[in-house]
């Protein structure tokens, strides 16, 4: 084994050909790094479907992953860099975090003109790795495989998996583990956290070029307009805004929403300790790290909020000269972020519901009293609004929901108020339980069969379960009667209470 990664000549075909807009940014942006070659890398997952979507020679990167995706093998055109940033970690500013186990290969554009990057998570250490070994382990990478797919199949803005392999070398956390590499797919890696990298240099004109370098690959409408850094600020907090809606209406809990796991895309980021709930409860919390639950599910909007006022405070220099004016500025565009929230929250839930587009003003304690029902009843969040998409179409569907209920009699006096309020909607009851059972799915990423799937890779090297559970995720709103057990709740014991950081 060579001590530097092999590289592929010019000469050779590409099955990735590189654009690299980030790397022509100025040195101070990031580290020009390599990944560390491993020992006996294996491909165990590639994405055919997302390679062929990039306009990638998937052939070719099916044949080779297991060097390309380890990182033993840098194709041409690549230019191999750990991206510098920032961040508060649980409200706390630490002034350079960076890529510490993450290296960016570059970027692609995809046949539509789209930009994607393309990232090894796990391939090694960096100047930003600050002691640590860049590596990661296999149980983390497929939490990310699994699900951040099943996240883009939900139809939730998302990074995506391209390629999983085991590195045949372990790491060493609370024991020693098989370490693995995952391959990571994003409109970009820029964060909060990026521009916050560089407002705590008070270097305003790298804010400037960052700016305009988000404003160019995100939000090109603003390109050239007057204004433009402020309506970048509001355009950020609209789609993160959005984002957090869309996780709210699948039971989705982050887990570490720091300011450097915050993409300004608008794209999810980062599956570390993350989970979907089970019993519908707003303080819900995995994570083993939030200790006091600032990142529970409920909280996540205004966690959203906050995170978009860090933001407002490093464009503050370039929003109005006045520095008074400029923070008012700024907090508008930040007390702007729960209009844009409540309204995708309204059409998420009232889609859920089956409530339509025509606004009854009794239509809010409608909504707040099923989801007091769900809490007080300990109902199953994904299965009490499918259950519902049948119910809509047929009332004998009326006993599934029931069931879900510690106290089955609960029920009655919401679902007669709700019919009640369905009788006055236009649809047929067909057409309404069709668009309910779009937005409302079936099967999710239980933490059960997730950890499941995770144990028999790890202590087995039996990939079969996590390659079933990808599949029957890939069509989560459908009903795939063959797997109804993947959509039920754990049972007593099975019940996963915490998750983990995958450093």
């Amino acid at each position: 084994m060579t001590e530097a990664a092999t590289r592929i000549s010019a000469s050779k075909a590409k099955p990735i050909e590189f654009d690299n807009s980030y790397a022509r940014l100025p040195q101070n942006f990031f580290a020009r790094v390599e990944p560390t070659p491993v020992a006996a890398p294996r491909l165990i997952a590639f994405n055919r479907t997302l390679a062929e979507e990039m306009g990638l020679d998937a052939e070719a990167l099916e044949r080779d992953g297991a060097a390309i995706f380890s990182g033993n093998r840098i194709l041409a055109g690549s230019e191999p860099i750990a991206q510098a940033y920032a961040g508060h970690q649980f409200g706390q500013f630490v002034p350079q975090l960076g890529d510490g186990r993450a290296i960016l290969l570059g970027e692609v554009i995809r046949p539509d003109g789209a930009r994607r990057d393309i990232q090894l998570k796990g391939s090694g250490p960096t100047p930003f790795s600050r002691r640590g070994d860049g590596r990661a382990a296999l149980g983390p990478v497929l939490r990310e495989y699994i699900v951040s797919e099943a996240m883009h199949a939900l139809g939730i803005p998302t990074t995506r998996a391209l390629a999983a392999v085991t590195t045949g070398q372990p790491v060493y956390r609370e024991t020693m583990l098989p370490g693995a590499i995952v391959t990571r797919v994003a409109s970009s890696h820029i964060r909060v956290g990026t521009f916050q990298f560089f407002a705590a240099r008070g270097d305003t004109d790298s804010i400037r070029i960052l700016a305009d370098h988000v404003i160019d690959r995100h939000y090109p409408e603003l390109k050239g307009q007057d204004g433009r850094y402020l309506k970048l600020l509001d355009a950020v907090a609209q789609r993160q805004a959005q984002l957090i809606a869309r996780w709210l209406g699948v039971g989705f809990i982050h887990g570490v929403m720091n300011t450097d796991n915050m993409a300004v895309s608008g794209e999810t980021i980062d599956f570390g300790p993350c989970a979907f709930m089970d019993s519908y409860d707003p303080r819900t919390v995995f994570s083993s790290i939030d200790k006091g639950g600032r990142y529970a599910y409920g909280n996540q909007p205004m966690i959203g909020q906050w995170n978009i006022a860090r933001l407002a405070e490093t464009l503050l220099p370039l929003l109005h000269e006045t520095p008074g004016d400029a923070v008012d500025l700024a907090n508008d565009a930040v007390s702007r972020f729960m209009e844009h929230f409540q309204e995708a929250w309204s059409g998420t839930i009232r889609a859920k519901l089956g409530l339509g587009d025509d606004v009854e003003e009794a239509d809010t304690d409608l909504i707040r009293a099923f989801l007091a029902l769900m809490l007080e009843q300990k109902a199953d969040f994904t299965l009490s609004f499918r259950s519902l998409s049948d119910a809509a179409e047929d009332s004998a569907a009326d006993a599934a929901f029931a069931n879900l209920l510690a106290d089955r009699e609960a029920a009655g006096p919401w679902l007669a108020r709700w019919r009640e309020r369905l009788d006055r909607d236009a649809r047929l009851p067909a057409e309404r339980a069709a668009s309910m059972r779009a937005v409302n799915p079936a099967f999710i990423p239980r933490n059960h069969r997730i950890e499941e799937a995770i144990a028999a890779a790890v202590e087995e090297q039996d990939f079969s379960l996590f390659e079933a559970l990808n599949d029957l995720l890939s069509r989560p709103y459908d009903d795939q009667p063959a797997f109804s057990a993947y959509a039920r709740p754990p049972m007593p014991g099975e019940e996963v209470l915490q998750t983990f950081c995958g450093t």
